[in-house]
């Protein structure tokens, strides 16, 4: 069993097939921590030590005792308001306008199965795998109880964290801050790897070490946003891709969330993820509750490599769902590059010859189908075919794709409103305005209150009228600015710091709507690119656009980033036209295919102004996508170089019982250069592997070992594709 109760020690113990985690109620009913890391069938509570730290408060329980602080030991779920002056996961304001909460330990619950929380992302299994632990603490002065929940996922290594917070009193309180988890490291030092970026450029690699001053990243955009992401790492110094102690943990959460760390007084560390506390003002009435998003959290202390393979196999067994979980994806053309808002329905069938004759299986229409669009100024909201456009009916465009023989998607931006639309003339006042005050723009848009059940109800209305009539296979749906401005027209005043958590929960309905009236429809997340790419949003669309940036070199380090804490098989990948629309950067058509397979694969350009060389390597990187599709979204991705320090060539790997694939990009060129040499990773050493193009054999030993050398290519920005079988 995966959890342990030790009635003696009241300690708590949970396993997983290589990790271990264990907590302790202490002698006053608080709730420790003790251990996090590699298993052990140890009861660890010799761990915690206890002196008189100078300064730091005692629980009136306590007595002349002055060695038992909160603002010194390992708490499992801290609270303002204790003695402990560290970050703390849970604030609460009583009606008085206090700041106080002592929550003390009451009991525990261990059952089979992993939990569910409504309406939020979370874990899931299709069998009876895993256990849940809740256990309950209270603070009887306020009324208050707290249930923590754990899921443990014992051949995953994965433990979950969610906490539910109940009103049991008979007066209102506020929750002013719930974190989803926190954890006490007793000593160490540790980095913490976090991916920051812009538009553009998501997910950029950044490690800083844990010092004595509190590092946080999160949003307060509304989303999970470009600008950081709600998946950290923390690592032990000497941890690399191939070996060291290292934490991931990852928020199923797509609004605003804050993830801190911070070294105590005593070179204790502590980690706190979860909602944001900014802008955050949850009233409880008496028998209400709040549940908070869910957290995956995993250990190895085999490296990097070995934790992202971890978080691959969760997020694509364990949190994506549907039809498109696990078979293959469709190779598709997006018309947006190609034309933007200039086309007509008889472009669009004219785009989806081309890309029919040279194997594409799916065409998708972008933005400016719908209203009065034919810019970004007008017709967000108005959800019908713009059907002079479009020369006729959608349908009419749709069959003759289908006719094709190729499937047909379509770009929908649910949560914006133009002011330029039917919708906002209606109703002003379900887009997010201030009164009194002129609103921000941001791409000539405004944001729809999704928070409102009713204006959800409008816009899934709308969009499901014109699927239900048309032979839909695939949904994009967009999200092309943050929230600003942000006031609920039906909300009292004293609940305006519910908005951005209700709006999050609305986009949730929303595409859960979407799913269950279309469960065959595969769904694309997006949000200016990778605005809102994180393992909530997974839950409901298992590929997201990983960037706007579309550049092939500029794409080597954000998919680089994003590969650590999600599968390659959410990240959507298309070849682009060049000179990039981003970037300017020429790019041969190879290499563009070579970065664009490492993800959901397709193309982003009108394959009729290609030349007939590009269109037969066309026709062949999509008979090889789909040759290679088993190695590259299940198999084990190796990251073999690193963009942010190697400067010569990008190397990465795709390994399963059977392929290799290997990809190289060189990133610059030189007079006379050096050879260079790629070792491989994640073979089988006794193995042969056959070189299917050369027609050579090695062995695993000399490829992992010795590797092999990179043939001098001509230019800067060459890609090469090595595909072995196992003999």
């Amino acid at each position: 069993m995966g959890i342990k109760f030790y009635d003696d020690k009241k300690i708590f113990a949970l396993s997983t097939k290589n990790t271990s985690y264990q907590m302790q109620v202490g002698k006053f009913g608080h709730l420790l921590h003790l251990y996090y890391g590699k298993r052990t069938e140890d009861t660890l509570d010799y761990l915690v030590t206890l002196y008189d730290r100078g300064f730091s408060g005692n629980p009136y329980e306590a007595g002349c005792d002055t060695t038992y602080s909160l603002d010194s030991l390992p708490q499992e779920y801290p609270s303002y308001g204790t003695g402990d002056y560290r970050m703390t996961a849970l604030c609460m304001q009583n009606v008085e306008g206090t700041f106080s909460c002592d929550l003390r330990y009451q009991g525990y619950e261990i059952k089979n199965g992993l939990y569910e929380t409504t309406g939020l992302p979370h874990v899931h299994t299709d069998t009876e795998d895993g256990e849940t632990l809740y256990v309950t603490m209270t603070d009887e002065h306020i009324g208050l109880q707290v249930t923590l929940i754990y899921g443990v996922l014992e051949d995953k290594d994965v433990i979950t964290r969610s906490v539910k917070i109940e009103n049991k009193g008979n007066q209102e309180l506020s929750i002013r801050k719930a974190a989803s988890m926190a954890q006490d490291f007793l000593y160490g030092d540790y980095d913490l790897i976090h991916f920051h970026g812009r538009h553009g450029m998501e997910r950029m690699y950044e490690r800083n070490e844990v010092r004595h001053s509190k590092q946080e990243i999160g949003s307060r955009r509304g989303t999970s946003s470009h600008q950081h992401n709600p998946f950290v790492i923390l690592a032990e110094k000497d941890t690399n891709e191939d070996h060291g102690n290292c934490y991931g943990y990852s928020l199923l959460y797509s609004g605003n969330y804050k993830i801190e760390a911070e070294m105590d007084q005593y070179q204790q560390t502590r980690i706190v993820a979860g909602l944001s506390d900014e802008f955050f003002d949850w009233k409880l009435q008496p028998e209400e509750s709040f549940d908070t998003p869910q957290l995956a959290m995993c250990f190895t202390d085999k490296g990097l490599t070995d934790l992202s393979h971890k978080y691959h196999k969760l997020i694509r067994c364990n949190v994506c769902r549907g039809a498109y979980k696990e078979q293959p994806r469709p190779v598709l053309i997006n018309n947006w590059e190609a034309t933007y808002f200039e086309f007509t329905g008889e472009k669009i069938v004219n785009i989806a010859k081309q890309a029919s004759e040279l194997g594409v299986d799916m065409l998708v229409l972008d933005d400016g189908w719908f209203g009065k669009r034919d810019n970004d100024r007008s017709g967000l909201g108005d959800w019908f075919v713009n059907e002079e456009k479009m020369n006729g009916t959608l349908d009419d465009v749709v069959k003759q794709v289908n006719a094709l023989g190729m499937k047909f998607g379509l770009w929908i931006e649910p949560e914006m409103i133009s002011e330029d639309s039917n919708l906002y003339r209606e109703h002003p006042d379900w887009a997010y305005i201030i009164p009194g005050r002129k609103p921000v723009r941001s791409r000539n848009q405004l944001v729809l209150d999704f928070s409102r059940p009713e204006v959800v109800d409008c816009i899934f209305n709308q969009i499901a009228s014109v699927v239900e009539k048309t032979n839909v296979a695939y949904i994009k749906m967009d999200m092309n600015r943050h929230l600003c401005d942000v006031y609920s027209a039906t909300m009292e005043k004293q609940n305006q710091g519910t908005i951005l958590h209700k709006y999050t929960l609305g986009v949730y309905d929303f595409i859960e709507r979407l799913l269950q009236k279309f469960p065959d429809i595969l769904i694309e997340g997006c949000s200016g690119g990778g605005g809102r790419f994180d393992a909530g949003m997974l839950y409901y669309t298992p590929q997201i656009w990983c960037s706007d940036n579309t550049d092939a070199i500029e794409r080597i380090k954000i998919q680089y980033g994003t590969s650590f804490g999600y599968p390659i098989s959410a990240v959507g990948s298309h070849v682009s036209a060049v000179p990039n629309h981003q970037t300017g950067r020429t790019t041969e058509i190879n290499t563009r295919g070579i970065v664009a397979m490492a993800g959901s694969f397709g193309y982003e350009l009108d394959l009729n102004l290609i030349t007939e060389e590009e269109k037969e390597l066309v026709r062949q990187q999509i008979i090889d996508f789909k040759k290679y599709w088993n190695v590259i979204h299940n198999g084990e991705y190796y990251r073999l170089t690193n963009p942010f320090e190697d400067q010569e060539y990008a190397a990465w790997q795709f390994v399963n019982e059977e392929e290799v694939l290997l990809n190289i990009v060189t990133l610059a060129t030189h007079c006379n250069p050096a050879t260079e040499y790629v070792r491989l990773k994640g073979l089988d050493p006794q193995a042969i592997y056959h070189d299917e193009v050369s027609g050579k054999d090695y062995s695993g030993a000399a490829l992992m070992y010795a590797g092999m050398p990179i043939p001098r290519m001509s230019n800067e920005y060459q890609g090469l594709q090595v595909y072995f079988t196992k003999k």
